[in-house]
């Protein structure tokens, strides 16, 4: 990232606005952010796998499962919001040639 880059962070403000950071992308801010986002990933991984599990299990009540939907929803907010950063720092495709080869 150069200086000039905006990146958004895995978190927002308290009334839910993105919260931005300017800049090269090697400081401690980027690294909070980056363990952050890992640590949102696995947990999007390992809910994945809890809801695999109870919806194996037919015991499970419908206040589980209205509960799991909120989770995955959180989860799904968090992950969203790391490929709309990762997407946004990914470099433009090359330009094609619009000629005839």
């Amino acid at each position: 990232m150069s200086a000039g880059e905006v990146r958004l962070l895995p978190w927002a403000t308290a009334d839910g606005r993105p919260c931005f950071l300017l800049g090269g992308g090697s400081g401690y801010v980027t690294r909070v952010a980056d363990n952050i986002e890992s640590v949102q990933l696995a947990m999007a991984a390992d809910l994945l796998g809890h809801a695999a599990d109870m919806f194996a299990d037919h015991r499970v009540t419908a206040p589980q499962v209205r509960f799991l939907a909120g989770r995955l929803a959180e989860s799904l907010r968090d992950v969203h919001r790391i490929a709309e950063s990762r997407g946004a720092r990914l470099p433009p495709p090359p330009e094609e040639d619009g000629g005839t080869s």
